[in-house]
């Protein structure tokens, strides 16, 4: 038996995540409790368009395209946050990726960057 949430609950929180928390920035570490650490120097926020939450899971449903990259690194993490500056960090999560070079774009395309919470059983 898993322990988690009833899927229906799930899916609601899932919902109300990637509405509050649009904002997608790139780390090359774990941005850590504060979402502040590893960040990478590409610090372009790009909004990510959300699929509705269904089965415990939400999936983007547009690329998340970054052009001209500031620099030269590998990106492992996001996170989620409610403006394009500033903001409250809402969570994170790892990605995987190739390494880039500056001036390179790097996207994410849809239905790549995914939430999901444990379902009771």
């Amino acid at each position: 038996m898993a322990v988690g949430f009833s899927t229906a609950a799930a899916n609601t929180h899932l919902d109300n995540q990637g509405t509050t928390y649009p904002w997608i920035k790139l780390h090359v570490g774990d941005p850590g409790a504060s979402g502040t650490a590893n960040a990478a120097t590409e610090t372009t926020r790009k909004q990510a368009t959300w699929s509705s939450a269904s089965g415990a899971a939400k999936t983007t449903s547009a690329d998340l395209a970054w052009t001209n990259v500031a620099g030269t690194e590998d990106y492992t993490h996001f996170s989620m946050w409610t403006a394009s500056t500033a903001g409250s960090f809402g969570g994170s999560g790892t990605v995987t990726a190739n390494a880039v070079t500056t001036a390179d774009s790097f996207t994410i395309p849809a239905g790549e960057l995914d939430l999901t919470l444990p379902v009771a059983s």
